[in-house]
């Protein structure tokens, strides 16, 4: 079977075909798997992969955690701001003082809809960087120091 080489790329071809089928169904809230992709349109994962790094760049999906892609509507803000960056909005949107108790890992869990690994890790850069007191199992965090606004771009 002999194909023409597409100017614009089989994977851009792929990615405006995502994109169309995106547009047109509001109610799609994940993108077809790659697997699903290479058999509808015939192609290797790498050509999938471009397409859905298409999409990402544009804005329309994001990967998330177990090799799945989420479509991202128009007006879905996500902070794409590592952990330990949102974590400092913490003590501003809680308002929080020093001394106070520090929400504890699971309720940051939930809050930010990651796992407790991750949390831990945040956690220790905030601890690192002074501005908590360091916690532990059935330690609860207290605030030893406000973050400023261009200390928490160091974390």
């Amino acid at each position: 079977m002999s194909q023409q080489a597409s100017p614009r790329g089989t994977f851009q071809k792929i990615a405006d075909a995502l994109k169309a089928q995106i547009d047109a169904d509001p109610k799609m809230v994940e993108v077809p798997s790659v697997a699903a992709v290479m058999n509808d349109h015939g192609v290797s994962r790498g050509v999938v992969l471009r397409a859905f790094a298409v999409l990402q760049k544009e804005g329309a999906a994001e990967p998330v955690p177990g090799g799945r892609w989420r479509v991202v509507r128009e007006g879905q803000r996500t902070d794409r701001r590592p952990l330990a960056e949102r974590l400092t909005d913490v003590f501003a949107d809680d308002g929080l003082e020093v001394g106070a108790t520090f929400p504890s890992a699971s309720a940051l869990c939930e809050r930010f809809d990651v796992s407790r690994p991750t949390v831990t890790k945040a956690l220790e850069k905030l601890e690192a960087a002074g501005w908590l007191s360091g916690g532990g199992q059935g330690k609860v965090r207290t605030v030893r120091a406000l973050p400023n606004r261009e200390g928490s771009s160091s974390l």
